[in-house]
């Protein structure tokens, strides 16, 4: 069975057919989205979304492009891995990612998409801590004698 044609169905242990693919970063986090056919269920690592991000803002972050795209969100069910930084980090990574398996599956949602900032990557990392400092911009309080 072909992976990239095929995606295994965690819930019920039949295979459906892979709609479309994409994939979010931000900061250190990767997701990798599949959708498939189905109801509207969202799962990530595993578990629902509602049980896998423990804040609200974190959890409406992670289901943001369907929330833009309330046709789309009954029709497909979204199976994300998602591996590295934090929950917040990770919300905006599905975002990105459930938004560009979006675009894939329906070109005509890029305008939507577009004018709502969800195709636009966030590339912003944490700044190195320089030596002789004591953080990346933080100095060392000075001591005259």
């Amino acid at each position: 069975m072909d992976v990239s044609k095929k995606i295994r169905d965690r819930v019920s242990g039949t295979t459906k057919a892979l709609i479309a693919h994409g994939v979010g970063r931000r900061k250190s986090a990767i997701a990798r989205v599949w959708l498939v056919r189905g109801t509207g269920t969202v799962m990530v690592n595993g578990k629902a979304v509602d049980h896998y991000f423990d804040t609200d803002v974190a959890r409406t972050a992670a289901v943001l492009p369907f929330a833009v795209l309330p046709a789309l969100a009954k029709h497909y069910d979204v199976n994300v891995n998602v591996q590295g930084g934090g929950l917040c980090a990770q919300a905006d990574a599905i975002k990105l990612g459930t938004a560009r398996a979006l675009l894939k599956a329906h070109e005509d949602a890029r305008i939507i998409l577009r004018a709502n900032n969800l195709l636009t990557v966030d590339s912003r990392v944490k700044e190195r801590k320089k030596y002789g400092q004591k953080a990346a911009r933080r100095k060392f309080q000075f001591v005259k004698r």
